[in-house]
């Protein structure tokens, strides 16, 4: 059994994996967009749910994949309403020493909002907090050595 991550972009998918294959080398698989996806009927609502309005442009990721290291993450552009949400969840990416720790961490921050310097803790030689110029919480650690 596996969890693996999905990530609404609301509207910058493309942006986001092209950042993430850059500034940490993420390696991008799938990527769908609605315009291939086969018609669909309209969705039923339940009673109490309010209608999702018009699907979002054709040319908008609904469904994509990336690898960081092993682990598979998925993305979309969800209804591309602009507005993501990454609060209360943090991605941890480990790096094998203090440099990679640096070097993802400071790519990771450009033009997103550090929230923890690279520090020394007791339980990593580097340990540093960043939300991404998309908002996506990301917690970089290079692992104290037993």
């Amino acid at each position: 059994m596996q969890v693996q991550p999905y990530l609404s972009f609301e509207g910058r998918a493309d942006e986001a994996l092209d950042f993430y294959a850059r500034a940490i080398g993420a390696k991008v698989g799938v990527k769908m967009r609605f315009q291939e996806a086969p018609p669909m009927e309209p969705m039923e609502m339940d009673k109490g749910c309010a209608d999702m309005g018009a699907m979002p442009p054709g040319d908008k990721i609904m469904h994509s994949e990336f690898k960081v290291g092993d682990t598979l993450i998925m993305a979309t552009d969800g209804m591309c309403s602009g507005k993501t949400s990454f609060t209360g969840i943090s991605l941890a990416l480990q790096a094998k020493d203090d440099a990679e720790a640096k070097r993802l961490f400071d790519a990771l921050s450009a033009g997103g909002q550090v929230q923890q310097p690279l520090i020394k803790t007791f339980f990593a030689t580097s340990f540093g907090m960043v939300a991404d110029k998309f908002g996506v919480g990301w917690m970089i650690v290079a692992a104290a050595t037993p």
